[in-house]
């Protein structure tokens, strides 16, 4: 009875309770467990075609990743604005700075898609120009097909930002798993019946994400919703919301963008060391993102929450919620870790791989398993926290910094003069975690990153 009454204590007059957490990060999790098992399928099924079309697949994947991820970005800069506005209850703001964001993606997208269409001979060939004629041929196909499902798969993304904002992420997780379900669907006709392997799985791809697109637009014309597109839909360009969003956006997309720039380059490193290595590292690179699964799935959930919580003025509330949700974090992350350490033989079962890939695969999953026991966390969740507060600019630096002198630089010398080789590139990717935890850490203790937003908003209307 006592710790009952702990609980209610502790609970009263929060924003959020601990039944509204559980129906945020779960779905999350689901969300994203599904998206990680279907492109492991993918990856399984490609590999029946042939390590060079894994290969082929996996570097334009990181080609894509880095387009993705500057719009996710973009969208978490139009999620953190409405999330503030929520948190102040001016749903009116929060819906017509939530189009303005969909707009920017829109167009942003289109232009997007077609500079990669018409320059994709050369981004592929100076990217990855030394890979085998097979891998160039496979990863060519893919780009372009792919390529059409960047404007689908911005809306996707702006749209569900705006649902985790609104606390909302069952609805987003049915939407995943339909997604999903064709894309895996498609997979299976076109690439086993059909036999058309790599541009099967693209056009699955591309119809999977159209169709969700269109579904979560449509459900966001809901008036009844916190935040919703009704009566707010046009063409127009609201530069003083935009500019709002883009300062949010604008540096987390430049630190996405610049961090899968730096893992592209060292995928050309990793191209180096012969088609067996680009196997191994783009088995891993799905197997491992089970390990991470948690930590990303929460680490929305820290984002969603504390932007509403710093528009409402609760800063001791973010606190409380950012290390309440790390501790939950860190101990799912402890025990999938334990099961990638132990299942990882069992893991890399289900691939088609040559026993010198399966090795070194095993390798790889078994170091990263341990290290994200130690630094993921602060690494990666707490500057959600500093984001929603606005510090985009700090995590932006450190973020950057760290990535290209520990990462880059390092992943050279381990590989060039200490002669690690794919090992040596990840031993760097976690002495990159390392710098970045201690730095995040030392940033949240202090109190500058807490009226970030505050300061600029009594600027802005100064002006």
């Amino acid at each position: 009875m006592k710790t009952q009454d702990i609980m209610r204590e502790e609970t009263q007059g929060f924003l959020y309770s601990n039944a509204d957490l559980r129906r945020l990060i779960l779905p999350l999790i689901m969300e994203q467990l599904l998206a990680i098992l279907v492109g492991m399928l993918d990856t399984v099924m490609i590999s029946g075609v042939g390590e060079a079309a894994v290969s082929g697949v996996s570097l334009v994947d990181s080609v894509n990743i880095l387009v993705i991820n500057i719009f996710a970005a973009l969208a978490t800069g139009g999620a953190v604005v409405a999330g503030h506005a929520l948190g102040q209850k001016n749903k009116e703001q929060a819906g017509k700075s939530a189009w303005q964001m969909v707009l920017f993606l829109l167009y942003a997208s289109f232009a997007t898609t077609i500079l990669l269409l018409g320059a994709h001979k050369v981004i592929l060939r100076a990217v990855f120009g030394q890979v085998e004629e097979a891998v160039m041929s496979s990863a060519t196909t893919y780009l372009i097909i792919t390529g059409l499902s960047i404007c689908p798969l911005a809306l996707y993304n702006g749209c569900a930002a705006l649902f985790r904002a609104m606390g909302n992420s069952r609805t987003t997780m049915y939407i995943s798993l339909l997604m999903n379900l064709i894309n895996l669907v498609g997979n299976a006709i076109l690439i086993f019946v059909f036999g058309m392997g790599v541009s099967g799985a693209a056009i699955a791809t591309l119809v999977a994400r159209t169709v969700s697109a269109v579904l979560i637009f449509r459900l966001m014309l809901d008036d009844k919703r916190d935040i919703h597109f009704r009566g707010r839909l046009t063409l127009r360009m609201d530069f003083s919301r935009v500019k709002r969003i883009l300062f949010i956006g604008i540096p987390n997309g430049l630190e996405n963008s610049l961090f899968q720039l730096g893992k592209i380059l060292l995928l050309s490193l990793v191209s180096t060391f012969g088609t067996s290595a680009i196997a191994a590292n783009a088995v891993c690179g799905t197997i491992t993102n089970f390990n991470i699964l948690p930590g990303m799935a929460i680490g929305m959930a820290i984002l969603s929450v504390c932007s509403v919580c710093i528009g409402a003025g609760e800063i001791g509330q973010v606190r409380y919620y950012t290390r309440k949700m790390m501790r939950l974090t860190w101990l799912c992350m402890s025990g999938v870790s334990v099961i990638m350490i132990v299942g990882a033989p069992l893991f890399l079962k289900i691939y088609h791989l040559t026993p010198e890939t399966t090795t070194l695969a095993m390798q790889v999953i078994r170091f990263h398993a341990v290290m994200c026991m130690i630094s993921w966390v602060p690494s990666f969740s707490l500057p959600n926290t500093l984001r929603a507060a606005g510090d985009v600019v700090w995590t932006m630096v450190i973020a950057i910094l760290s990535m290209w002198t520990f990462r880059i630089i390092t992943a050279y010398i381990f590989s060039y003069i200490f002669h690690l080789g794919l090992m040596g590139i990840w031993i760097a990717m976690t002495i990159d975690w390392s710098f970045r935890a201690i730095c995040y850490t030392l940033r949240y203790r202090g109190s500058k990153w807490e009226t970030i937003m505050q300061k600029r908003e009594a600027v802005g209307k100064q002006g």
